[in-house]
């Protein structure tokens, strides 16, 4: 007799093309095993939850770095991140006021919109992001903590280097840190006792920080030399622009507001606001520290290591550089505390789905850090996706409601969508590979072929593709503006080194064989198990 079991690849496919449906309802959530989530966060709480995220000690090394290739138009640089980071906040909005009863961020809309074995390799790009991220910050905090006890004369030149600078490299790559996992284990401790400590913390923190550069910005202020700023690009635009793929990674974070849906007490609106305000904030500050840090001194003359603490040393103001070291600190201490707060909802988000072991589904567990080297690639992956759910998930609303139309057709129509934004993209990576290796001015001509195809390829999804406006918070100008954010990105994308690229890829093998062994034999992506009602997220029409 025939065996009629499915193939393995046959099941392979079948499960990594299904999709999971959302019900409309917004507040039934299932989870495997622990409690359900209490919505505590308003929205100055969500705003504080992306400021923590956001401005870290980068604020005070990342501006300098760049401010010595793009100069004083270090300015710009972060503006057209900014900018770029801005686009990116609208499609994080619209999605989370779409889902604003259950965590998941990326991974969710990714899951809904498109299928499960996408979603799947968006979570485990942000997330090594996430945990390279956490271990990289634990080291550089246990680094500030010491200096700051190092300048108490009992504790002065008393502390060995393996308690919190790293000692002695072994086998040439190895440094013991004592203190780094220390601070790993206690901020998820405090994370783990529950949103409304955790949040605490990160608002005395974020406070705390903000006062900081505030003061930073008006000192400094006081000690500019505007000739500093002349010639305000030294270096030419392609440098302020090559200098705001750099400052892309300082906005990063914004995306935490989104995994806080299940804690917010009004998301439809909430969430929103978080997403947005805390982003302007961060590129207010960021362009204040940037005017400063440049009209201070040359940027010629910055340093790389702490260009902001050594532009006051200049001045003979000590005392701001200690208030500098204080405000790393902060930020660090917050960036990190939120990026395990991310990671928490992005684990227990994935093992509510059964894509990862039941023990994810738990809100007690701790994480452990492997600290290694590579860029931050996943989130611009992650965010170019988040851009297309946008756009997948406006035709989803018009193919459901067609019941008339025949099964072919409505697939015909996804199809020829998905195509389009695969265009995007691609032109977007050809676009910055030209401009990132083309060195004859002449040869920028090359520009405009890839621009104009990404450009006939947003007109064919307006004007082909019929669009609904979603509810509560709609992103404007859909698909002009989303797709803005995929060419955006994947442009960006193009301008990191190599290796990033080749992370991307073993990476995504890696994912691959994960969810191929494991994930679509434990995915539910609809189910029949326990349910928990959570606290409802209130209507609109209600407050």
């Amino acid at each position: 007799m025939r065996d009629s079991s499915p193939s393995f690849f046959s099941r392979f496919w079948s499960s990594a093309l299904r999709a999971k449906p959302l019900s409309n309802s917004s507040d039934v959530v299932r989870i495997n095993s622990g409690e359900g989530l209490v919505r505590r966060l308003g929205p100055f709480d969500l705003i504080l939850l992306g400021i923590g995220a956001s401005i870290g000690a980068g604020i005070f090394v990342v501006t300098g770095t760049v401010a010595r290739d793009a100069g004083p138009g270090v300015t710009i640089s972060f503006i057209l991140a900014g900018a770029s980071c801005v686009l990116n906040a609208l499609c994080y909005a619209e999605l989370a006021s779409r889902f604003p009863a259950v965590v998941g961020g990326a991974y969710l809309y990714t899951y809904t919109a498109f299928n499960e074995l996408t979603a799947f390799l968006v979570f485990t790009q942000m997330m090594l992001d996430y945990h390279i991220g956490a271990a990289s910050i634990a080291r550089s905090l246990a680094s500030y903590i010491i200096n700051i006890l190092e300048l108490l004369p009992f504790f002065k030149n008393n502390i060995p280097n393996w308690i919190g600078h790293g000692g002695k490299e072994i086998f040439g790559f190895i440094s013991i840190n004592l203190l780094a996992p220390v601070l790993l284990v206690v901020l998820t401790l405090i994370l783990c006792r529950g949103v409304g400590e955790s949040s605490l913390v990160n608002t005395i923190m974020t406070i705390t920080k903000i006062i900081i550069v505030v003061v930073v910005i008006i000192v400094g202020a006081f000690e500019v030399d505007d000739s500093n700023w002349s010639p305000f690009a030294p270096n030419g635009f392609k440098s302020v622009l090559t200098g705001a793929t750099v400052a892309f990674f300082a906005y990063v974070g914004f995306d935490a507001v989104a995994n806080s849906a299940e804690e917010s007490k009004r998301p439809q609106r909430d969430l929103p606001i978080g997403i947005i305000g805390s982003l302007v904030v961060c590129v207010a500050l960021y362009i204040g520290v940037s005017l400063v840090i440049t009209g201070m001194i040359p940027y010629k003359y910055l340093g790389e290591d702490a260009p902001l603490a050594e532009a006051f040393k200049s001045k003979g103001l000590n005392f701001v550089s200690t208030l500098i070291s204080i405000g790393a600190v902060a930020g660090l201490t917050t960036t990190l505390l939120v990026g395990l707060y991310v990671q928490s909802r992005l684990y227990l988000g994935l093992g509510r789905d059964g894509l990862l072991p039941a023990i994810f589904a738990r809100l007690d567990f701790l994480n452990v850090h492997l600290l290694s080297h590579v860029l931050s690639v996943g989130s611009l992956a992650g965010y170019s996706v988040v851009a297309a759910c946008v756009i997948t998930l406006r035709w989803k609303d018009n193919i459901g409601n067609q019941i008339s139309s025949s099964i072919l057709v409505s697939v015909t129509h996804r199809q020829e969508g998905i195509i389009c934004i695969v265009v995007i993209a691609s032109c977007g990576f050809a676009a910055g590979i030209v401009f990132r290796y083309v060195v004859s001015a002449l040869a920028f001509i090359f520009l405009i072929i890839p621009i104009a195809i990404a450009l006939l390829a947003t007109a064919a999804l307006r004007f082909c593709q019929e669009q609904t406006k979603a509810s509560g918070f709609s992103c404007p100008w859909v698909p002009i503006v989303p797709s803005l954010c995929i060419f955006v990105n994947i442009f960006l994308f193009a301008q990191l080194h190599y290796e990033a690229w080749m992370r991307f890829i073993v990476l995504s093998i890696v994912a691959v064989g994960v969810y191929a062994f494991y994930g679509q034999y434990h995915a539910n992506p609809v189910t029949d198990r326990e349910t928990v009602i959570y606290q409802k997220a209130p209507d609109e029409e209600a407050l």
